[in-house]
């Protein structure tokens, strides 16, 4: 897997983002698959807040001491892990 980082993130509408990649790519992101649980509360909550993110030093995106997303599950379009965990029990019942 390629090691991609973030190098600008630009709010759009909704839950939408821009994000730049090290390697020169840039795409649309919905975040809004990624942003459950009460880590994301007062983002979702707040579009005023959501509009805040920026790069973090991790070179990834985030909300000040609020939360983050790893760039690879951004880069990659991989599930949210509380998506996993929901997925496995799904296919456990």
């Amino acid at each position: 897997m390629e090691l991609v980082r973030v190098l600008d993130v630009k709010p759009l509408h909704d839950f939408v983002v821009r994000v730049w990649f090290t390697n020169g790519t840039d795409r649309e992101i919905d975040l809004e698959k990624y942003l459950h649980g009460p880590v994301f509360a007062g983002i979702r909550a707040n579009p005023d807040v959501f509009r805040t993110v920026s790069v973090t030093e991790g070179r990834t995106i985030g909300w000040g001491d609020y939360a983050d997303i790893d760039p690879d599950t951004l880069y990659h379009d991989l599930t949210p892990a509380w998506d996993e965990v929901s997925q496995e029990e799904l296919a456990a019942a």
